[in-house]
């Protein structure tokens, strides 16, 4: 089973030719909303890929909250370990250039209502062997006690580094499986501007340290990971992308799945990798995640 505690999130996305610079103003072509949150992306994208999954956070008491669960609910996704707060549920705002590009601010609403009590009570619902997901939307301390919950249980806790807060690097060393992007492990790392060869290294010698799986995903460039002391490196799909906001999180949630249902770990990165590339052919975080189906055509 694969519980994931995190965000969820209505989001409010304008397309536009391309992105504005600081104080500028862009003409947009496009508005729509669409269910968000990097918690309830993953855990719909583990549910699309064909695995059990429990969503833990929070919603709002407003007209964001039943859109923004609807997607997982039809899915068949549990919510039994979401709760209703007063306040505002989650919203992301997000601009899509012409190049599929996007800018994203994040609005917290109810996810800032998330605590370590509620990490607590979700954590008892697992069984050893389990896998928990977590993201950086929800606040630190609870983020921080579900990995402590899950360590003292016996579950593999899975934590994408994102969004790149400070307490992230700390956090990061808590989990057995960290996923970054190439910005977020260079935070992690402690070192700016890798090339390959420098985060190959950075790698390796992170690893050393901490025993943990590293995977570092690298756009159109596939994915590049460590476990057990061997690298993998996993490739995607050549594609013309019309909106990557959903990719990473794609990524995130097919990965807990394929390990879930026993795939080999380089298997799982490249089962991950394609569903990530796939994402970016539709708009929207949820609306572009695919079915297993859709993935294994493409494998």
């Amino acid at each position: 089973m694969i519980t994931v505690f995190g965000s969820i999130n209505m989001d409010l996305i304008a397309t536009t030719e391309r992105l504005p610079k600081p104080g500028e103003t862009v003409a947009g072509n496009g508005f729509a909303t669409a269910a968000g949150g990097k918690g309830a992306n993953q855990a719909l994208a583990a549910r699309r890929a064909g695995r059990y999954v429990h969503m833990a956070g929070a919603v709002g008491k407003d007209a964001f909250a039943a859109e923004a669960l609807a997607l997982l609910d039809d899915a068949g996704t549990d919510l039994s370990l979401i709760k209703h707060v007063d306040g505002p549920t989650g919203t992301a705002l997000i601009l899509v250039g012409g190049d599929g590009e996007n800018m994203i601010a994040v609005v917290p609403g109810a996810n800032g209502q998330v605590t370590p009590a509620d990490a607590e009570t979700a954590i008892g619902r697992m069984d050893e062997g389990d896998i928990l997901m977590l993201q950086l939307e929800v606040p630190a301390a609870a983020v921080e006690g579900a990995l402590s919950a899950a360590r003292a249980k016996g579950v593999t806790s899975i934590l994408n580094l994102a969004p790149l807060i400070p307490d992230a690097p700390r956090l990061g060393r808590l989990a057995d499986i960290v996923i970054a992007n190439e910005t977020e492990f260079e935070r992690l790392a402690g070192q700016e501007g890798m090339d390959t060869q420098a985060r190959e290294a950075a790698l390796v010698r992170l690893h050393a340290e901490t025993g943990q799986t590293l995977i570092v995903t690298l756009g159109a460039d596939g994915v590049i990971a460590i476990r057990d002391g061997a690298i993998s490196r996993a490739q995607g799909l050549k594609i013309e992308p019309v909106d990557t906001v959903g990719a990473g999180d794609t990524f995130c949630g097919y990965f807990a799945a394929s390990l879930d249902d026993g795939l080999d770990f380089v298997s799982a990165l490249r089962r991950a990798a394609v569903a990530g590339s796939l994402a970016c052919l539709k708009a929207g975080a949820q609306p572009s995640i695919p079915l297993s189906e859709e993935v294994a055509d493409r494998i």
